[in-house]
């Protein structure tokens, strides 16, 4: 990166939906050291356990400036186990709708494994440690959402206990 251009934000949490090419542009910028970007969009879907038309909406909150410190240091901690050179994690929260954006996560490095393994690494942490709270609406009302056991399992080949208990 030019020494003359100012560094994108590494997290963002926000309401608003986000642009996944604008983003993917912005990281990589400038850098001709990169040969790889991995990215990831998590969206809402509208079934649950299989069944169709379950989810009507979703309502994520989070704790402000502790989440935003939590994703900090699972970038941190990427950017120490895998030879990439950025990371960027958007994440939304409020209420959403199935189909809409939930999250993004864009990786770069030299080569293509590191960029898939720091993303995938990414996501795995995301899902069981970051703070966030998740309620779906379904016909039967209003539930929160736990951490699933695959979610968890994912984390693990990491090296890595869940504390979500």
């Amino acid at each position: 990166m030019k020494s003359n251009q100012t560094p994108i934000p590494r997290v963002r949490i926000q309401v608003e939906d986000f642009d996944p090419g604008a983003e993917v542009a912005a990281l990589r910028a400038q850098d001709t050291r990169v040969g790889a970007v991995c990215s990831f969009i998590g969206t809402v879907r509208e079934s649950t356990a299989g069944v169709a038309g379950s989810i009507s909406s979703m309502e994520l909150e989070h704790y402000p400036g502790m989440t935003e410190r939590a994703i900090e240091a699972m970038i941190d901690e990427a950017q120490q186990r895998f030879d990439i050179y950025g990371a960027r994690v958007i994440h939304r929260v409020g209420l959403l709708q199935p189909l809409d954006q939930i999250v993004l996560v864009v990786v770069t490095s030299a080569h293509r494994g590191m960029s898939f393994q720091a993303c995938e690494f990414l996501m795995d942490y995301l899902k069981t440690q970051a703070p966030f709270w998740k309620k779906e609406t379904t016909p039967q009302g209003a539930r929160w959402v736990d951490a699933r056991v695959s979610d968890d399992a994912a984390l693990s080949r990491w090296g890595i206990a869940a504390t979500n208990a």
